[in-house]
């Protein structure tokens, strides 16, 4: 079936593993380089060691502790080690090798990611082009969002994405060449391991298991392998038990292979397998569920109660211009036009690498779905450009400098993704002194309790502080409201009864929803969320008992995303409609003069009217503070009166070097009161960390 000539270069099999070996400990290298400017920078460590520079890191790794030191027996949302890949591997690795969980889930990314220059080499040697192959493992293995998505430090399962895709792609395209059953077999076994590995990308596996089944009924429908094959991925990909499916798979594998089942019979059997697998797999519901989340942003309207999508105000999730996505996919705007070129030219000459269609077509969806999407076409975007170089140069008669010009283009297209990693000095998540705040609160109370945070820091108040979280970065739901009005309410009886109310009814109803369980949401005695929140404000209400302790989180790092926690309770939940928007802006820098202060973005203090210009409009101030800091570590407040029917406050933090400019609204919420001013009734709250960084409060009632 391939009919580019074979060379003693593509036989040589120590020659494939050498190829193998030096890209990957490319991959590895290239990767060190993050290492190499982060490493001694105090900030970043913790216990001796670099921190990660991914929240969603903190989930698995929690996952991990559960199993290996018996931690967050009461947290429900912690994964178990048999649920998901990531965890199981960590657990063996911590288990067998000589180093502490923090830095094996540092390294672990790496030393996962860099697998896919297997795949890649392999395609190129499946097709006759194994120096194709290996040129595009280096491109590959490296390549903008493939790095940033699976760099040292980005602990996640995303370092599986587009690795076992690859793996799958591989088998798939040899079961297609060689009509083989056993690659058939092996295929069905890594779509069948692939939703432990990584669930998120399970609608792309069944884009391509139906793009396979498809290419062999037009092209191999009178082959009796063709619905062998068939059946074999349609099982893999059916949506029942693992425990029914894995001895399934291999009980029709050695029946296949011993059994001479008749061709009529099997043509009907792979079609019931196909139904059974659009079915249970509930296919369409889920590609569409994925689709939907992207283009049709707005409100919830599942319920009776109209909640505002998180989707909304995740930078990932938002769309991207083609250039972004070029950067992303293969480094340059030409990069990626000569990939999709070559990739045209990979389908007219070996038609069967139509079956990465899903892998580029989701590429592309990146710029409606956003960057996240970019990474899974990265492999086969190298692949693409390689080949389309190596036709090119095919044409140079010298060996040598045909091989030369080759290598130098590939180069050209490594050389931006180069540039990009050694300019990606991505911090970590969090800094040291901000991870001592989280592990002095774990001596506080038991693991029972509950924090109340912003879904960003969920996780790492798992890991290091050992409490749970009504919201986390896998569970922003409806309860964001809860949190963001508990946050933004000028209330603080209101925002220690919700914190309560809140967390008791989390665990007391088996950890449901509290927004829906609390509200009613969607039944016939759904309550009026309205005259509810003033009944906390103003009201006498029945308190349920209290069974742990509860806290505020409010961390300094929150201020700069503080309007986007706002916007989640900024809404009428009956009519989805959002309430007048608040003004909030901080300052990047400043310039202080005798007659103005310049904030920047066209914000500017005129000192003697005691005006504020903002862009064309002149805003009255009504006062300005200045915080610092008392030598016992207390907070210093004054406040200078400007305009008395002035609209907004300016807030001059010292020991930042900000300036917040913000309205009533904002100026009286919980987090800026309790976190700038550190005001708080004492009969509802006791401060129990206060620190530039974080100042943590126990709810009293």
């Amino acid at each position: 079936m391939n009919n580019e000539k074979i060379s003693p270069f593509e036989s040589s099999t120590k020659l494939i593993l050498l190829l193998m070996a030096v890209a990957y400990f490319f991959s590895i290298a290239i990767r060190m380089i993050w290492v190499y400017q982060m490493g001694d920078v105090p900030t970043y460590q913790w216990n001796g060691q670099l921190m990660i520079n991914t929240n969603d890191g903190y989930i698995w790794a929690s996952g991990a502790q559960k199993v290996l030191d018996g931690l967050h027996q009461y947290n429900p949302r912690v994964p178990d080690w048999l649920d998901y890949g990531v965890v199981f591997f960590t657990v063996i690795a911590a288990k067998i090798l000589p180093f502490s969980l923090d830095t094996i889930i540092l390294y672990m990314p790496a030393v996962v990611a860099g697998l896919v220059v297997i795949p890649i080499i392999l395609i190129g040697r499946l097709f006759n082009f194994t120096f194709v192959g290996f040129l595009a493992a280096l491109i590959g293995s490296v390549a903008w969002s493939y790095y940033n998505r699976t760099m040292i430090g980005y602990y996640d399962t995303d370092m599986f994405s587009a690795m076992a895709p690859m793996f799958i792609l591989y088998f798939l395209l040899r079961t297609i060449e060689y009509e083989n059953l056993n690659n058939a077999f092996i295929s069905a076994l890594i779509i069948f391991a692939y939703p432990f590995l990584y669930d998120g990308g399970l609608s792309l596996v069944y884009a391509m298991g139906l793009l396979y089944m498809l290419y062999m009924v037009l092209f191999h429908r009178k082959e009796t392998f063709t619905y062998q094959s068939i059946v074999l991925i349609s099982v893999a990909l059916m949506g029942i038990a693992w425990f029914i499916k894995l001895p399934l798979i291999i009980l029709l594998y050695f029946a296949f292979g011993r059994i001479a089942f008749n061709r009529q019979k099997l043509v009907i059997a792979s079609a019931v397998a196909v139904l059974l697998f659009l079915y249970s797999g509930n296919v369409f519901s889920l590609v569409w569920a994925k689709f939907s989340v992207y283009f049709f942003r707005g409100v919830d309207e599942s319920g009776g109660l109209k909640f505002y999508e998180v989707a909304q105000t995740v930078r990932e999730a938002g769309r991207i211009p083609f250039e972004t996505m070029a950067n992303r996919i293969s480094g340059s705007i030409p990069g990626v036009i000569i990939a999709l070129l070559g990739y045209l030219l990979l389908v007219i000459r070996h038609r069967s690498f139509i079956l990465a269609l899903p892998l580029i077509g989701i590429g592309i969806f990146s710029l409606w779905g956003g960057l996240r999407f970019t990474v899974f076409a990265v492999p086969v975007a190298a692949i693409s450009a390689v080949y389309l170089f190596y036709v090119a140069t095919s044409y140079i008669k010298i060996p040598a400098a045909r091989n030369t010009m080759l290598v130098l283009l590939c180069g050209a297209i490594l050389y931006p993704n180069i540039t990009h990693i050694i300019g990606y000095k991505v911090p970590t998540v969090f800094g040291n002194r901000e991870v001592k705040i989280l592990d002095t609160l774990k001596t506080k109370g038991s693991d029972k309790d509950y924090v109340i945070a912003w879904w960003d820091y969920g996780y790492p108040i798992w890991y290091y502080g050992e409490k749970n979280t009504l919201i986390d970065g896998g569970k922003h739901n409806h309860d964001n409201f809860i949190v963001s009005e508990i946050l933004s309410t000028p209330s603080q009886l209101e925002a220690a009864r919700l914190s309560r109310i809140a967390v008791e009814t989390y665990v007391d109803s088996n950890y449901s929803i509290v927004a829906d369980t609390l509200f009613k949401n969607g039944r016939e005695d759904q309550v009026d969320v309205g005259t509810y929140l003033e009944t906390l404000r103003y009201g006498d209400i029945e308190m349920p008992k209290k069974t742990r302790e509860v806290y505020l989180y409010l961390p300094w790092r929150m201020m700069d995303i503080f309007p986007t926690v706002r916007i989640f309770s900024n809404i009428d939940l009956d009519t989805g409609k959002k309430h007048l928007r608040p003004f909030f802006y901080m300052s990047r820098g400043h310039k202080d003069t005798t007659e103005t202060l310049n904030l920047g973005n066209g914000v500017l203090l005129n000192k003697k009217s005691g005006m504020l210009h903002i862009g064309m409009q002149k805003v009255p101030v009504k006062s300005f503070y200045t915080v610092g800091s008392r030598n016992n570590g207390t907070v210093d407040v004054k406040r200078q009166p400007v305009i008395a029917k002035g609209k907004l406050s300016i807030i001059y933090m010292a020991n930042y070097g900000r300036f917040l400019v913000l309205d009533d609204s904002y100026l009286n919420s919980t987090f800026v009161r309790m976190f700038v001013f550190e005001q708080y009734d004492k009969s509802l709250f006791e401060q129990v960390i206060s620190s530039p960084y974080a100042k943590i409060y126990r709810v009293k009632i």
